[in-house]
């Protein structure tokens, strides 16, 4: 069988290198290159970006973000089994892909990459909710990456894009659409996946603002969200009452009722309170 790039299929590949997928890397490969390629242009115009990939595997999606005219792809895989998939990439697209051996969690990519950046990723599940808050939460905003397009387990994209009163919406949400416009562009089944996972995936595009949605101090944001959350069925008179003992007072302030719970606020209510509280 050909493929686009001249390379194998990726069960051929896998086979080839005994790279069967890890459990506890939480590996699940997307083996259809007719997905990745689509992956890849949902991430948009890649042709004067470079890409950085967190657990590529076998491969399938560097394939269609390199087809899909990547400037340069910067490959973070943990898996050193990965490796020999990866260099036969490499080979057809000369100079254009670099693969690092290392947890995506321990380094810094940033040296190896030149703006315009895109990050595009079937992201490991045991690892992805962890990436995305630190992509979310750089020390200085805009980022260094102008776009994410991510896979997740479904229930964490419904998370990522829920809207207030949704009893899925949370920090997640928050973070997420505080500064980046989030869309879920594709879902996926189990059955798209070798091994197939129990449960549904879907890929989220996240555009980056220039600034914030709405003005608030981002640490004052994150730590009265995560107060929030983290007791949701109280009422946030009771919820935050950790953060400053006169929460009452901050919340009228920001328009909101101290009976109300932690799903009933909307975001613009949430950097409200996080102004008000940044006052004293």
């Amino acid at each position: 069988m050909t493929t686009f790039d001249g390379l194998p299929p990726l069960r051929d590949v896998i086979q080839t290198h005994g790279l069967v997928a890890k459990k506890s890397l939480g590996q699940n490969f997307l083996l259809d290159l007719n997905l990745t390629s689509k992956i890849a242009r949902l991430a948009g115009d890649l042709t004067k970006c470079d890409v950085l990939e967190v657990g590529p595997g076998p491969g399938g999606l560097t394939r269609g973000l390199l087809a899909e005219g990547a400037r340069k792809v910067l490959a973070v895989e943990k898996d050193s089994r990965a490796m020999g998939p990866l260099s036969e990439i490499s080979d057809v697209y000369p100079g254009r892909l670099e693969v690092i051996n290392a947890d995506a969690l321990d380094i810094n990519p940033l040296e190896q990459l030149t703006a315009p950046v895109r990050i595009v990723s079937n992201l490991p599940y045991n690892v992805g909710t962890e990436l995305l808050i630190r992509w979310l939460t750089p020390p200085t905003w805009p980022p260094y990456w102008a776009s994410l397009t991510l896979m997740f387990q479904r229930e964490v994209a419904n998370r990522i894009v829920a809207k207030p009163g949704n009893k899925t919406y949370g920090r997640l949400a928050i973070l997420s659409q505080w500064r980046t416009t989030p869309r879920l562009v594709l879902e996926l089944p189990p059955e798209a996946f070798s091994p197939p996972p129990k449960v549904h995936s879907a890929v989220v595009h996240f555009e980056a603002l220039e600034k914030p949605r709405f003005e608030a101090d981002a640490k004052v944001l994150e730590r009265i969200v995560a107060a929030g959350f983290n007791q949701r069925r109280k009422m946030l008179r009771a919820s935050l009452k950790g953060v400053k003992p006169e929460i009452e007072d901050d919340l009228r302030a920001a328009g909101i009722k101290p009976t109300d719970r932690a799903e009933q606020v909307s975001l613009e209510g949430w950097c409200a309170l996080a102004r008000e509280i940044a006052k004293t």
